[in-house]
């Protein structure tokens, strides 16, 4: 009669404990999963302890490259680095002083080196995901530095506004793109958004000839209207680049495809927007997370003309990213290869990408969430994954390695990465695992509703009697991180 695992341990202690320790070197492994370290990688903290602060973007300065500028909310805040991410710094005066809350930031520098932040800002949001039903005045600003990032001007930039009166529609979630060609449209800036009305989505579209000065009317560029309600069937998602022609390339999300339209007249007008790739939903659940979305970014090789799109969707089960490209400027996509590159219907979920291709080198870069290390799938590190063969297949690098766990906390929307020159800088949202949490005096504002998840919780009343001080309880918040690989093989 065959003997049972447990007899077997009982008559061998030492068969056990092999069996034990074997358990726990595969624990280990699955948490580490073997992933080799972002080389010459360094990350560094930029929020000022814990609080609100999630959805950041990054961009370097192509005529300095010396020169980095990280943004995050809430409110719009920005850090800048003027030795290539060896060291960071707080700007001051960023946030709009015009309003209570300002957020879902983007960043770029045009070909002047002048760095820019783009936000929307608003006193209250209306109903729940349904931004357009009760919305409260809000507009879409930015606002320049002249310095590479260190100061910014006081002026706040008006893109589109508008004040509370009834029916009026909701914008949303901009991005700001700059032309750092020299075509003919050499220094224009575009921001795209969502425009949330009562009934429909749309995507629009403004552009600045002056050095971000003045803006354009918007103007729709969607084929047609999405639903009103931020979920999927929205027009959502905006991300933009240009070509070495001065040809603008704009992507978003619509029910389960990513539409393109391109500008061949500096963003004056559009051809009509076409879907280019088929994805599962773009807006999905994840265990801890309130929600998550799979938005598509866009990004350019100046060298080959070669465009790629990433992306996440659930096809395979688990979230997986994605990569698709193109070589005829957009008519013909390839099939999507897998960013990540961990196991097949693993039960892991890879998520928030964001992609950037590096002008001098030519490399896509991509940043992710990654739970292939948590069998539970509940926890994550930050995975940096790299092609330098056109997108037919990607490295994967560790960028973090100790997993974390985001729930409890509003964990925004996005993250975002930059690459120049080899060096690639990628900044993201972490929940601190163990250490004690703060919110900075008066950053209490969200973007989003009070009643959220989002929200910080109100300290806790000091009862103790004890005459030596109780250190606070601790409290849920974010930070915001940056991390830096170097892939010159001089530094390696």
């Amino acid at each position: 009669m065959p003997c049972s695992s447990h007899q077997i341990f009982s008559r061998c202690p030492r068969l056990a404990a092999l069996w034990a320790l074997s358990f726990v070197l595969v624990s280990i492994q699955l948490f580490g999963q073997t992933l080799p370290k972002a080389p010459n990688s360094e990350v560094f903290t930029l929020s000022p302890g814990t609080g609100p602060f999630t959805e950041p973007a990054i961009a370097v300065n192509p005529n300095n490259p010396q020169q980095v500028t990280a943004v995050y909310q809430d409110n719009a805040q920005a850090s800048y680095s003027q030795d290539a991410g060896h060291s960071w710094h707080p700007a001051e005066h960023v946030a709009s002083e015009n309003y209570r809350i300002s957020g879902d930031v983007s960043t770029t520098y045009d070909n002047q080196g002048h760095a820019f932040i783009c936000y929307i800002a608003f006193d209250k949001l209306g109903t729940f995901n349904y931004w357009g039903n009760n919305a409260s005045r809000n507009g879409i600003f930015v606002r320049r530095s002249l310095d590479g990032g260190k100061t910014w001007e006081s002026k706040q930039i008006t893109v589109s506004e508008f004040a509370s009166t009834p029916g009026i529609p909701f914008e949303d979630k901009p991005y700001i793109v700059a032309d750092n060609t020299k075509g003919r449209y050499a220094g224009n800036l575009y921001i795209g958004w969502t425009r949330w009305n009562l009934t429909n989505s749309q995507i629009l579209l403004s552009r600045s000839t002056d050095d971000g000065e003045t803006w354009s009317k918007p103007i729709e560029i969607d084929s047609h209207p999405g639903l009103p309600r931020d979920d999927n069937g929205a027009n959502e998602g905006f991300d933009g680049a240009v070509g070495s022609d001065g040809r603008l390339y704009s992507v978003w999300s619509q029910n389960n495809d990513i539409y393109l339209a391109t500008s061949r007249d500096g963003g004056k007008s559009f051809a009509r927007a076409r879907p280019i790739l088929h994805t599962a939903p773009i807006m999905f659940a994840i265990d801890t997370l309130e929600r998550a979305n799979g938005f598509p970014q866009i990004a350019i090789d100046p060298r080959s003309r070669r465009l790629y799109v990433t992306w996440t969707d659930y096809r395979n089960g688990d979230l997986d990213a994605f990569c698709s490209t193109s070589t005829d400027g957009g008519k013909k996509w390839s099939e999507p290869t897998r960013v990540n590159n961990d196991a097949l219907h693993n039960g892991a979920d890879q998520f928030f990408q964001w992609m950037a291709v590096d002008p001098v080198d030519g490399s896509a870069n991509v940043i992710f969430y990654d739970r292939r290390g948590d069998p539970q799938n509940r926890k994550q590190t930050v995975t940096l994954a790299r092609s330098t063969n056109g997108g037919d297949s990607f490295q994967n690098y560790a960028w973090t390695t100790e997993p974390f766990e985001a729930g409890g906390v509003f964990f925004g929307d996005y993250s975002g990465i930059a690459a120049y020159g080899g060096r690639v800088y990628g900044v993201w949202t972490e929940k601190p695992v163990s250490v004690p949490e703060k919110i900075s005096e008066g950053k209490t504002l969200t973007n989003k509703p009070p009643t959220e998840k989002n929200s910080p919780d109100k300290p806790a009343a000091d009862k103790t009697a004890k005459p030596e001080p109780v250190p606070p309880k601790p409290r849920g918040g974010t930070v915001v991180k940056v991390g830096v690989a170097d892939f010159n093989p001089s530094t390696h």
